[in-house]
């Protein structure tokens, strides 16, 4: 019974790891050490998931490289040890937020660029009509985009101060009658 409570779980958290671009066996072995207590080693891991050692330790390294599992110390152990992360809050706020930040910041600087350049075209005294129009509904577009990328970049403030949770707490669910909506 107890296994068969962690296997549900485990095969959806496996298929659903895709969102953080990595494999389903991967996200198995992530899934796996989720519902491990103590610290593993690579030879427990392999042990329990039957995967090679080469591929364990590069589907691991992928895990670290997602901060989903870190490296853990434990006095008197020579082999490296992981634990999973659990708290998915965190790695939420982590992840979304790194790939956010990143959208955001590319982005902003080529429409930035892109408006600079475009703001030149239209200010040239002989411009073609056909030309000049384009490149005002560009101007029009890269200004909206542009106000995405910056509600992006608050998006990731909120989230990585927290301020996100103070809009949409973290419930205690104690009982499932949210899950239950009634109309």
């Amino acid at each position: 019974m107890l296994e068969d409570a962690e296997r549900l779980v485990i095969n959806s958290i496996a298929e659903t790891m895709d969102l953080y671009g990595v494999t389903p066996s991967i996200g198995r072995l992530y899934a796996t050490m989720y519902f491990k207590h103590d610290p593993l080693t690579l030879d427990d891991m392999k042990n329990d998931l039957g995967m090679s050692k080469p591929s364990m330790s590069t589907a691991v390294r992928k895990l670290q490289d997602i901060n989903i599992v870190k490296k853990v110390w434990k006095k008197g152990s020579r082999k490296d040890l992981f634990m999973a992360e659990k708290n998915f809050f965190q790695y939420f706020s982590h992840f979304f937020g790194d790939k956010w930040e990143r959208e955001a910041k590319l982005n902003l600087s080529s429409i930035n660029d892109a408006i600079e350049k475009l703001q030149q075209v239209l200010d040239e005294e002989e411009i073609d009509e056909e030309i000049k129009q384009r490149a005002e509904q560009d101007l029009q577009q890269l200004k909206e985009y542009r106000s995405y990328c910056h509600w992006l970049e608050r998006l990731v403030h909120s989230v990585e101060s927290g301020e996100i949770f103070e809009f949409l707490p973290i419930e205690d669910t104690k009982s499932d009658d949210h899950n239950h909506h009634k109309s």
